[in-house]
């Protein structure tokens, strides 16, 4: 079959199929000056090999996107990354912004709640709602999401060790709505090989960190299908200062090590990989970034089909939300973020994510105020609606330079991965520091690139000014941990004591065995069982994690 003949192959089935189920947005796909932007080229170059990496949109190895018909079809979830102070704050961020038009919401905890800590605890003493909600119990969970319909709305939340506690609320919460959880859509993400490699919130040592992982994949395979039950981060491992090829390598040896633990459990691959989702950084290099997302859908294309047998396209398709890189925005003219960020949009627009969360200008100094969240907010509205770039599929494809970039990212990644798994994979990698030295190496190279003036940062080495900075300030009242404390005294004198004894009982006989604890978790909160206390009852069974120097 010739190029051109299976190109219109790809039009008659498989465009054809995805524009019936994603209805166009828009009649007609054009230029201001009338040219008529054709959905997706058929490649130039006739080079078999060539054809075969790159192929057509929603057709393996994916290179070009996951979806045939992309942003023709619809636009990528707009999320903004939100959680601050108090349930109800947070609760009135999220609905101005479903107001200004995100599409779906993106929960940040505070640092207690990620460590499985109550607002109460003496441990989050000085931190409660300090850099995201404050969340102990199933009623504060209720009051994040009042009048918010579950049903309707995809919701993010980045947790991690106690993922499968906080995910037990959000179904409870829906159950109160009157939503089933097979309605439910959106992502935990649970994803705790990241944690120990570089951002720390992780509670319990890694085989029963992974064990609760599985049974998250498990349980919601059979109940909650459309949840994404794990993104898998590079996110962080950029922000710890990896390379881009880095970041994939990385992220791709997690994936490729909870792929593993999932069917060593007996869960077959084609039940659980459907739902497995990734994470990843826009960075500044906008040509880089494109083609590091390329190449990462490639090359899980292929490990989930050649390594572990998967046979649905849903298994084989690299889904991944975005968010445009906070380690890159500066406190020196602030201002400079807003042209940061619209690059680095720009560059996960280009590359097909899935959803996107665009930084704000001023979080390089404190937690972002309303006016700079809209501004975010509008730069992927004003990417979606004005620029034209999401009018056509996979618009930079057939570039000789970012083919070329996606092949390099490919190759260098793959190298990374073969080490990993000639020291056993990721897990035993992670023990060894190999992933955290190679890390903290390039951290240390770009640092020094930036100190030597060899990579210019606009306004910090170069084109500096002095001038004082007056954007508005976002604060945090320090009376609402002692109105935390007071709601989780009043629920613990309300509730029923000697239920919630039984319950902590049987999630220390259910820790110790294999029964899978999702279903206990969503009993807990329902009978007002804290996060704090399911995740101290799991630390006296299984103990707490302490990070090894290297």
């Amino acid at each position: 079959m010739t190029i051109n003949e299976q190109y219109s192959r790809w039009k008659e089935t498989t465009l054809k199929n995805s524009t019936d189920r994603f209805p166009e947005r828009k009649t007609k796909f054009e230029t201001s000056s009338g040219i008529q932007l054709p959905a997706c080229l058929a490649p130039i170059d006739q080079n078999s090999e060539y054809v075969e990496k790159i192929g057509f949109p929603g057709e393996y190895p994916y290179t070009r996107g996951v979806q045939p018909s992309m942003y023709r079809g619809r636009f990528w979830t707009m999320r903004q990354y939100a959680g601050f102070s108090t349930a109800e704050e947070s609760n009135r961020r999220y609905r101005y912004l479903l107001e200004a038009g995100q599409t779906g919401l993106s929960v940040a905890f505070d640092l207690p709640t990620q460590i499985g800590y109550d607002a109460d605890d003496p441990m989050a003493l000085g931190e409660v709602g300090k850099v995201g909600v404050s969340i102990s119990s199933v009623d504060d969970m209720a009051t994040l999401f009042n009048q918010i319909p579950l049903g309707k709305v995809s919701t993010s939340m980045t947790i991690n060790a106690p993922a499968g506690v906080l995910l037990a609320m959000y179904i409870s919460v829906a159950k109160r709505q009157g939503v089933e959880m097979k309605a439910l859509h959106g992502t935990i993400q649970n994803d705790i090989l990241k944690e120990y490699i570089a951002r720390g919130t992780y509670i319990f040592p890694p085989a029963p960190s992974m064990r609760i992982i599985t049974d998250i994949f498990d349980f919601c395979a059979r109940e909650v299908p459309m949840w994404n039950t794990i993104s898998i981060s590079g996110y962080h491992i950029r922000e710890a200062g990896s390379t881009a090829v880095q970041e994939v390598a990385f992220t791709l040896a997690n994936a490729i090590a909870y792929v593993e633990a999932a069917i060593k459990t007996g869960l077959p691959v084609d039940e659980f990989a459907p739902q497995l989702s990734f994470f990843f950084n826009a960075h500044n290099n906008v040509l880089e970034e494109v083609a590091k997302f390329r190449a990462a859908r490639r090359m899980w294309a292929i490990i989930m089909r050649e390594r572990f047998g998967a046979k649905k396209p849903a298994s084989l398709q690299l889904r991944f939300h975005t968010q445009t890189a906070g380690s890159t925005l500066t406190a020196q003219q602030p201002e400079n973020n807003v042209a940061r960020v619209t690059l680095q949009a720009l560059s996960a627009v280009l590359g097909g994510t899935q959803s996107l969360h665009t930084n704000s200008m001023d979080e390089a100094l404190w937690l972002p105020t309303e006016k700079s969240v809209r501004v975010a907010l509008r730069t992927q509205q004003i990417i979606a609606y004005e620029s034209g770039v999401a009018d056509s599929i996979d618009p930079l494809a057939g570039s000789y330079l970012v083919e070329h970039l996606t092949d390099e990212v490919e190759t260098r990644a793959t190298e990374y991965i073969k080490r990993i798994d000639e020291l056993g994979g990721a897990l035993n990698a992670i023990e060894r520091g190999f992933i955290q030295n190679e890390i903290q190496n390039a951290a240390y190279a770009a640092q020094m690139e930036i100190e030597k003036n060899e990579q210019i940062v606009v306004g910090v080495n170069m084109y500096q000014s002095k001038e004082k900075i007056t954007l508005e300030r976002q604060q945090i009242d320090p009376a609402i941990e002692a109105a935390a404390h007071k709601r989780l005294s009043d629920l613990r004198a309300n509730r029923d004591n000697t239920k919630i004894s039984e319950l902590r009982s049987r999630l220390e006989n259910a820790a110790k065995s294999s029964e899978n604890l999702m279903p206990l978790f969503i009993e807990s909160v329902e009978n007002k069982m804290t996060l704090g206390e399911i995740c101290h009852t799991l630390r006296g069974v299984w103990g707490e994690y302490v990070a090894i120097s290297f």
